[in-house]
């Protein structure tokens, strides 16, 4: 697949979903630092005695927005999982009206991404701000995986679907993924702010996603007509009265 422009943009998506959404804290149970420290240390005492140094593969928003200092990163690919949007997000990047999704990987296939090389001195005190991040929703496990890079392979932390979760969607088809990215918003913004920014991150690294280069293409449609839709009832508000609207 040939590299080519996004049809998704951030000037599309500001102008489809212009409102904030506000937090809600109660949409989300979040895990405390005690628990997520216990989960940690679980997954450390799993870490194979051959890793050679301490590595997280990044598949989504760690590639744009890593959680740590790198002292190396290398493309590779990871066997036995897929990239996929089949995590339910109904806070951050969506809400309990409008629910978004996000990124994990399922089980089959491979996927390609990056793998980020951390400091090993510490190990708990220099994972805990990505697990705190990538685990505190309950949406994923942990699982310490080979990624096959062109300097050999290393052995990496990295975060799968937790198909017992209530925010596991299973199979969408990608129409319907697209629709759900369309509409969906958080605090932190779109759902399809997440997809435009893990696209272009993945075509600089040289990643080009086949599922991902149709969703962006899907969703940038469903978001043109929104966006003239949006339009259109700012239009039909009388100016007096566009701040109530928008509230």
């Amino acid at each position: 697949m040939q590299h080519r422009p996004l049809s998704l943009s951030l000037d599309l998506i500001a102008r489809a979903h212009p409102d904030p959404v506000r937090d809600d804290p109660g949409a989300l149970t979040l895990l405390t630092d005690a628990e997520l420290g216990r989960g940690l240390d679980r997954a450390l005492a799993r870490r194979p005695v051959s890793a050679d140094g301490l590595w997280v593969f990044g598949y989504g928003s760690l590639i744009w927005q890593p959680e740590f200092a790198v002292s190396e990163r290398r493309t590779g690919t990871v066997r036995g999982y897929h990239r996929r949007f089949c995590l339910l997000q109904r806070r951050f990047r969506g809400s309990t009206d409008r629910p978004g999704l996000v990124l994990a990987l399922d089980h089959g296939g491979l996927c390609r991404g990056v793998a980020f090389r951390l400091t090993d001195d510490d190990p708990h005190l220099t994972l805990l701000p990505v697990w705190r991040r990538e685990m505190r929703g309950n949406g994923y496990e942990s699982r310490w995986v080979t990624v096959e890079t062109g300097q050999g392979p290393v052995t990496a932390l990295t975060f799968v679907v937790n198909r017992a979760s209530d925010r596991y969607t299973g199979r969408l088809t990608e129409a319907e993924i697209a629709d759900r990215i369309a509409t969906g918003a958080g605090h932190l913004g779109p759902s399809a702010e997440y997809l435009f920014r893990t696209a272009e991150a993945c075509a600089r690294e040289g990643i080009l996603d086949a599922h991902l280069w149709r969703l962006q293409a899907l969703v940038a449609e469903r978001l043109e007509a929104r966006a003239r839709s949006v339009m259109q009832e700012r239009e039909d508000v009388p100016p007096g009265r566009r701040g109530l609207a928008a509230s």
